[in-house]
């Protein structure tokens, strides 16, 4: 009986013996690994595991621990297995395989990049994943997992800001149209009210005109007046709107109990922009600025409607807008051309001028801003400068620190080499200068290619319009005009009339690539007038130009002694 009682517990003995002694067999002959198709590795303290739930005994005892790590646009995955390091796997041979560490190392095939690694004589050894310097797989990984937690953290505090910047903008539009009504309101009513009535629709009004009836051309002549009533004007329509301000047409009424008006232009400032409405004012008063080719100012005003504040300039109207919509309209004659390009050189000659054309002193500005939209166009083909908003006057009593403070102004496409590479040289008050005559060459050159006399006339184009087709910016005018030393072409065929050719050899001494090779403006003016007053075929046949410009001591070594305006 004790024989069989026994006998369960020796069976029990005997099977325990033969399994250890299985496992210890297998054990000593092959690895044991981590073995799943796919998973999504999770990464802890700088190390990363494959997140196989698997084991497996390998086959054979050749065969070691493998794990292939690949990532795609969405995830990173692993693959676990058994593997014979003397075959191939995803078409390349398994490095570094003899070590107890799967240390995943870069590979590349026609699928693209993956890490691969290998480990013997420990159990799931391919399991633990570990990357050099932890600068791969797991920065990889992180990155996965850092951009959703970074998302959701960042929620919160970008609604909020979503939040206040619709509520700024719906309150700014809001006082927009407030605004708009209140003008809309305001003009409406100037027929029925009194003049009086409408002028205490403002507080703290003040303003500074000039007598209407003095003469334009008197450049001579001081009939500013300072008055604190504003003038009786009626906002008409939105014509232009610019960098600073916004342009309207407007009736100026010439008497309170008359139904005359004058069309005038209203440049209305908002009150963020305050400095450049007093720096174009405090050039407009002074009476030596007046000139027939520079934009006639009438008043200075500060307006408050409400808790509304705004600030204007009232000057001349000239119907015919600016000059690049006048050129895009109309193809000129030879006798158009000098007019118009002759009337813009004398206004910037008045500008850069030390004195008046009656030989009082005066302080010389540089306009700093010349194009073909600042430039308007009056009756009779001629045209008058306009925008002095960043103009600068080039007083002698300033320092270099204060010329240094003006910055770097204007407009990409007409700066001068020198503004693009912000190398002018502020100890010479002729650099600012000759940073106009530049610009002042590219709108000449406008002007030429709207011209009769050069044959086919094509379509109107900005300068640099043929060889910038995308958006134009401060790096690629530096990459055409200061390094590639590219200026607005110059056809053969313009060269053919005597009288262009002549001109266009301005044109070109004009915007020299060397500030001090540039013709001044009033050489440029003696030029135009020498164009003017000379018979084209006398020229062709006498050469008489050149001996007539050696004459006027306007080469261009010479050309920076000018003094005087050209009229």
């Amino acid at each position: 009986m004790g024989y069989w009682r026994s006998l369960p517990l020796l069976l029990l003995l005997l099977m325990r013996l033969l399994s250890c002694n299985s496992q210890s067999g297998r054990n000593v002959k092959t690895n044991v690994c981590k073995w799943c198709d796919i998973t999504y590795p999770v990464c802890e303290d700088q190390v990363c595991y494959s997140n196989c739930g698997l084991s497996s005994y390998c086959e054979k005892p050749e065969e070691i621990c493998v794990s292939i790590w690949k990532q795609d646009n969405e995830s990173v995955r692993v693959s676990t297995l058994c593997h014979n390091p003397q075959m191939p796997v995803e078409n390349v041979m398994i490095p570094k395989y003899n070590t107890s560490q799967c240390v995943m190392v870069r590979q590349h095939n026609e699928d693209g990049i993956f890490y691969i690694c290998g480990c013997v004589d420990e159990q799931e050894c391919n399991d633990k994943l570990i990357f050099e310097n932890h600068t791969n797989g797991y920065s990889m990984l992180q990155s996965k997992e850092i951009i959703p937690v970074a998302a959701i953290s960042l929620l919160p505090p970008l609604l909020v800001a979503i939040v206040i910047i619709v509520t700024f903008y719906l309150c700014r539009t809001h006082r927009q149209r407030r605004r708009s009504k209140e003008w809309a309101q305001n003009q409406t009513q100037h027929h029925t009210l009194p003049e009086s009535s409408r002028a205490t629709g403002y507080e703290g009004i003040s303003s500074v005109y000039v007598d209407n009836h003095s003469a334009v051309h008197s450049a001579c002549a001081s009939n500013i007046d300072y008055g604190t009533e504003l003038l009786p004007i009626e906002l008409d329509a939105r014509v232009g709107k610019g960098q600073f301000a916004e342009v309207w047409r407007a009736k100026l009424k010439r008497a309170s109990s008359s139904d005359q008006y004058e069309t005038v232009a209203v440049k209305i400032f908002p009150c963020e922009e305050y400095a450049s409405w007093r720096n174009e004012s405090q050039i407009f008063w002074d009476a030596n600025f007046k000139h027939v080719d520079i934009l006639q100012f009438l008043a200075a005003e500060e307006r408050h409607l409400g808790l509304q504040k705004e600030y204007w300039l009232i000057t001349a109207y000239h119907s015919q807008g600016n000059l690049k919509d006048y050129l895009s309209r109309n193809i000129l004659s030879w006798r158009d051309l000098q007019k118009i390009a002759g009337s813009i050189v004398n206004g910037v000659a008045h500008l850069h001028s030390d004195y008046t054309p009656c030989g009082h002193p005066k302080i010389p500005i540089a306009h700093r801003d010349i194009k073909s939209t600042n430039i308007l166009m009056k009756s009779g083909q001629e045209c008058v400068l306009c925008d002095f908003g960043i103009a600068l006057r080039l007083d002698p009593s300033l320092t270099v620190e204060e010329f240094a403070n003006s910055g770097q102004v204007g407009t990409a496409r007409y700066m001068a080499p020198e503004v693009l590479e912000s190398r002018v040289n502020l100890e010479d008050l002729e650099s600012f200068k000759q940073m106009d005559v530049y610009s002042m060459a590219l709108v000449l050159w406008e002007i030429a290619s709207r011209c009769d006399v050069i044959g086919e006339v094509k379509s109107y184009e900005l300068p640099f319009q043929a060889k910038i087709r995308e958006q134009l910016c401060m790096e690629i005018m530096r990459d055409i005009v200061l390094h590639g030393r590219g200026r607005p072409e110059i056809p053969s065929n313009w060269l053919v009339h005597q009288g262009m050719h002549f001109f266009c050899d301005t044109i070109t001494e004009c915007w020299d690539h060397d500030p001090e090779a540039r013709l001044t403006a009033h050489c440029v003016a003696e030029r135009l007038n020498l164009i003017a007053q000379t018979d084209c075929d006398d020229i062709l046949n006498n050469n008489s130009i050149d001996n007539e410009t050696n004459k006027m001591g306007c080469p261009r070594e010479e050309s920076q002694n000018s003094n005087k305006d050209i009229q």
